[in-house]
């Protein structure tokens, strides 16, 4: 389990670096964005993962690792517009927004070891599409439940299947490593 721990925060690292480039080119206009717009964000880099495996080539010469870091960082986002108040300001000093993604960071954290505890440590064994699927059915639950208004009977809410995509992810990106 130190292993897993420390290479999940390596890869974690390495999105919140460039999660902080991004938001020092473009400041936080990913704040306009509401949690479906980003799960959308993430339906598109999971489908594109998918369809390049499926297809066995891309057309467009940008690296799937970093559509594994974006949908690492997407899910950071929508945790973070979920516990902001509706009426806070788009505009965040990045200071602000890099506290908020290690909130969120922290907690994707303790749920992979409390995960990896209960589960062995099964992802390793598990081929990258198949966690690729897993992303795209919780993002098919992430829409059905924003379509439902966020309201659920008997099923976790929106942050549980944002977290377990962002840990699928980083998942992918420890087995791409």
């Amino acid at each position: 389990m130190q292993e897993t721990l420390q290479q999940y925060r390596d890869q974690l690292a390495y999105c919140r670096k460039v999660f902080i480039q991004k938001n020092s080119d473009y400041g936080t206009a990913w704040r306009i964005l509401r949690p479906a717009s980003l799960t959308d964000q993430i339906f598109i880099k999971a489908q594109r993962i998918r369809t390049i495996g499926e297809k066995g080539q891309q057309q467009i010469n940008d690296n799937l690792h970093d559509e594994w870091v974006g949908i690492v960082n997407y899910c950071i986002m929508a945790l973070i517009q979920l516990g902001l108040p509706p009426d806070a300001p788009i505009a965040i000093a990045l200071s602000e927004a890099i506290a908020l993604y290690d909130v969120q960071a922290a907690e994707s954290e303790a749920l992979m070891q409390r995960k990896n505890h209960d589960y062995g440590e099964a992802w390793r064994d598990m081929r990258i599409s198949s966690l690729n699927d897993l992303i795209l059915m919780k993002i098919f639950r992430l829409k059905q439940i924003e379509d439902n208004c966020g309201k659920t009977i008997a099923s976790e809410g929106l942050a549980a299947n944002y977290l377990d995509i962002l840990n699928y992810a980083i998942f992918a990106l420890i087995k791409m490593a």
